[in-house]
């Protein structure tokens, strides 16, 4: 069985952060950063003093979060 990484012991104090809107971000716009090999961050512009959440590649995608819509490479 594969050893599921503790994401929330990673630095992400320089994760770069990108938004994926389909239009105005009225309400709030998603923010995506990889934060690992297998490591995601999932963050909110609008609420900035939230802690971003944190995500595996598979985790991701059974979200229907494809990395791609932010413009990142998986």
């Amino acid at each position: 069985m594969p050893r599921i990484p503790d994401l929330y012991a990673l630095d992400i104090t320089s994760a770069t952060f990108v938004q994926a809107c389909g239009g105005p971000c009225s309400e709030g716009c998603v923010t995506l950063a990889r934060i690992g090999r297998d490591a995601w961050a999932l963050g909110d512009s609008k609420r900035p003093d939230v802690p971003p959440l944190r995500f595996t590649t598979e985790e991701l995608a059974v979200a229907g979060i494809d990395p791609a819509r932010f413009g990142l490479a998986l």
